[in-house]
């Protein structure tokens, strides 16, 4: 009898945990494409870009857009899936390059541009995403010196 109780508890269970499942809130996006270029050439390395909201992160259903470049520069912004876009509003772009690290599976070591455009307080690179249309933002020129 305790082992009938027992699965009768462990379905109840089961499907308890499976009636509340709802599919987190996604905010619309729209395609956000462009090519990094450092001191006129492909970087050769991943370039780490992070979108900065012009407002601050949203509190109520926040969201964060990143990306990085592949070696010859080119890159999509994903936010929810590879390459899916950024939610409409402004943003103010950062960029990092530096080594990737096999064993840790992480960025790290310094700066090879020198830490001149990753803070957003300072960044001038802007841009405004409009649901709905893609954007692309063209060549982006980073120097190391």
């Amino acid at each position: 009898m305790n082992r009938i109780a027992g699965l009768a508890c462990a379905g109840l269970f089961v499907l308890i945990l499976g009636c509340g499942s709802e599919a987190p809130y996604r905010k619309p996006t729209s395609p956000v494409t462009g090519k990094i270029t450092v001191d006129g050439t492909p970087p050769g390395l991943a370039i780490q870009i992070q979108c900065h909201p012009a407002g601050g992160m949203d509190a109520t259903h926040p969201s964060f857009s990143q990306t990085e470049s592949d070696a010859e520069g080119n890159f999509r912004i994903s936010t929810y899936d590879e390459g899916d876009g950024m939610p409409a509003g402004e943003y103010t772009l950062t960029f990092k390059m530096q080594e990737f690290n096999v064993m840790s599976r992480d960025y790290g070591g310094p700066d090879q541009l020198g830490g001149r455009y990753s803070d957003p307080a300072t960044s001038t690179f802007k841009v405004t995403v409009t649901e709905g249309k893609p954007t692309d933002l063209g060549v982006i020129e980073l120097k190391t010196k």
